[in-house]
């Protein structure tokens, strides 16, 4: 019996470093490109996507719950293809409870909440169009608190830095 639990702990714990690993290598997927700068904790990185006849460029946040390192998400922040919007588009781990949606606090303050648009093998995504409110409010900011939920009462609030958001939403292209 005891051999049957040992076997059964390297398992599970095998399993853990898999999953961790495979969320955090997924998420850092969505943020491939060539990395053209740094905004203190903000990074510029750019690519041309395939049919594009130009490079675009966003600026990307990886971060993890303090308490809960193995759930991560990635802070992507883009002007569209057609520079007519700015989109702030998170991708959180799968596994989360999507009808609570994604909420946000920014130093203290309730943002609210939005739905997430789809999941992909790799995470599901929240995507909101930013206006020139939230754009202020992330660059003036110190903290942003990312909200996902695993059940209807268990939030996991996971915080990002927004020291440099000014400086790297400004150098967009």
């Amino acid at each position: 019996m005891n051999n049957f639990i040992a076997n059964y702990i390297k398992f599970i714990s095998l399993s853990l470093f898999i999953f961790i690993f495979a969320i955090f290598t997924s998420v850092n997927s969505l943020a491939q490109g060539i990395v053209k700068a740094q905004y203190v904790d903000w990074q510029m990185s750019c690519d041309t996507p395939p049919g594009a006849s130009s490079e675009q460029c966003a600026i990307i946040q990886n971060v993890s719950a303090e308490d809960q390192p193995n759930v991560g998400l990635s802070v992507i922040v883009l002007k569209t293809a057609d520079k007519k919007a700015t989109l702030l588009r998170i991708l959180a781990p799968l596994g989360i409870l999507l009808p609570n949606g994604l909420g946000l606090n920014v130093d203290g303050t309730d943002m609210g909440r939005v739905a997430f648009v789809r999941c992909l093998p790799n995470g599901c995504v929240a995507e909101v169009v930013m206006d020139d409110e939230l754009i202020k409010i992330l660059s003036e900011g110190k903290t942003a608190i990312f909200v996902i939920f695993k059940t209807p009462e268990e939030g996991i609030g996971i915080p990002v830095s927004l020291n440099g958001f000014k400086e790297g939403f400004a150098a967009l292209p």
